[in-house]
């Protein structure tokens, strides 16, 4: 799963990358630097607590962000 979400604080979109089966947990942020981390669950917590949906020119792809991971994770336990 990979999302770009155009932001408001920056030109260049935020970008989620979500690969499970590779073990790739990243994330590209307002100021274009790159987060890298163990699990999808880390990912959630960093952009639940660094991010909110007015930063974002559509507030709702944060939900959809937020849903299409959980999406993501359910399937590795399935």
């Amino acid at each position: 799963m990979e999302m770009n979400l155009p932001s408001k604080e920056s030109q260049i979109p935020c970008l989620v990358k979500i690969e499970p089966e590779n073990g790739i947990y990243t994330l590209r942020t307002f100021d274009t630097s790159g987060r890298q981390f163990s699990n999808g669950h880390e990912l959630v917590a960093w952009i639940k607590r660094n991010w909110e949906p007015i930063q974002f020119q559509n507030p709702d792809q944060y939900i959809q962000l937020l849903h299409a991971i959980k999406d993501e994770l359910a399937d590795l336990y399935e």
